[in-house]
């Protein structure tokens, strides 16, 4: 299943395993609107869907991931490291990029290509997210 992720600098694919209780309640709730957060390097984003954390729910997971937090009913597209990532302030080259999550994720799937496109997400932008049609 392919999501397109807009905000009024750019837009992003991801491909996510439809499989998934998250990923099939997010879909029943496609097409949203949301208004982006930052912090760190992650964007995240109120959702208006709750579900439960999953047992294979991850705090620390590649850039480019798409992940949902339960506790805070938002998708998470983290692109580099977080406040709480260790090494956090220290070169990418000194502590590999890590990108920490604020508590364990529910993993939906992947960004398509570049991930650091994310950087151009401002906290306050409007988002939408949508559904690609095979």
């Amino acid at each position: 299943m392919q999501i397109r992720i807009s905000w009024p600098a750019g837009n992003i694919t991801a491909t996510l395993d439809a499989n998934t209780p998250t990923t099939q309640a997010l879909a029943k709730a496609l097409p949203l609107a949301s208004t982006a957060r930052t912090w760190g390097e992650e964007v995240y984003f109120d959702t208006g869907v709750s579900v439960s954390r999953e047992t294979d729910a991850r705090q620390v997971v590649a850039p480019g991931t798409v992940a949902f937090w339960t506790d805070g009913d938002a998708l998470a597209l983290p692109y580099g490291p977080t406040p709480i990532s260790r090494g956090w302030g220290l070169s990418r080259t000194e502590f590999g990029g890590e990108c920490r999550l604020a508590s364990p994720c529910n993993i939906l799937g992947s960004v398509d290509g570049d991930a650091r496109l994310l950087a151009t997400v401002r906290a306050g932008d409007p988002i939408r997210v949508e559904l690609i049609e095979e």
